[in-house]
């Protein structure tokens, strides 16, 4: 518990620039958070790092930079997203509320990365379900940066239409799924590690927690989506025959279910 304590409190400092713009605790907040606890972790069990838990480590590290550099990057360049972040943030949000917003992004991170943490904490040796694990994480890393590259080069030639090409034909969030792939491997990686009940506990809620957070998202992405390209016949062929979020389960749309709103 104590190890999870200063996993937080790293959680704690690099998501406190969401009280200057509320979003960043679950935008930088976020991709740096998984890159601080990560890397704490490879300096608090340094000397019984296992050669899989560094692999992973490294990959958690490489994504939460890659993601808050992404983001940045984003905002300082593009225009049209800056203007989407500044309407998103109009509406004032009192200190207490961005407190609560800032305690809940950071135990939701801390629990994500949790079955890294329980596996060095309780020195599991290197098995098969850490590898298969890493294998999926790094994968869906992969699948989120190449996701993000095409819609930019996309955006790039036309930035008026929807992205319907590469990854995008076969899934309508793919960086979203890419980031279900990665904390599918995190979780699997720790599944023979857990000595407690409530280790168990608070993986399963890093786990639940985000699968939430990324269907809420893709929720939020069909309803912008439906406003800018709505009356687009392709653009409703599209959504029609796409999966919105996992590919091959025929779920196409989710922007009925309001207890996605997060």
């Amino acid at each position: 518990m104590k190890v999870l304590g200063i996993l937080a409190l790293v959680s704690l400092v690099l998501s406190a620039a969401g009280f200057f713009k509320y979003v960043y605790f679950i935008s930088l907040g976020y991709g740096f958070s998984v890159a601080g606890i990560a890397a704490s972790l490879l300096i608090i069990y340094r000397n019984s790092l296992t050669p899989w838990t560094i692999v992973l480590s490294i990959a958690l590290i490489c994504y939460g930079v890659r993601l808050g550099g992404f983001l940045v990057l984003r905002e300082i360049k593009n225009a049209s997203y800056k203007k989407h972040l500044n309407n998103e943030t109009k509406t004032g949000v009192n200190f207490f509320v961005k407190c609560a917003i800032w305690v809940t992004c950071v135990a939701l991170y801390v629990c994500q990365v949790s079955p890294l943490a329980f596996r060095l904490g309780n020195a599991t040796p290197d098995n098969v379900l850490l590898i298969v694990g890493t294998i999926i994480a790094i994968c869906g890393i992969l699948l989120e940066l190449f996701a993000d590259i095409q819609k930019a080069a996309a955006k790039k030639k036309d930035a008026h239409k929807f992205v319907s090409t590469g990854l995008y034909r076969i899934v309508r969030c793919p960086n979203y799924f890419g980031e279900v792939l990665l904390w599918t491997g995190v979780f699997v990686s720790g599944i023979t590690s857990y000595n407690v009940w409530w280790q168990w506990v608070l993986s399963a809620l890093g786990y639940a927690g985000i699968i939430y957070v990324m269907f809420s998202g893709a929720r939020r992405l069909e309803l912008r989506q439906d406003k800018n390209y709505g009356e687009d016949p392709e653009y409703q062929k599209y959504v029609k025959t796409t999966p919105i979020l996992i590919p091959l389960l025929p779920i196409y749309s989710v922007k009925k279910l309001k207890w996605l709103v997060a």
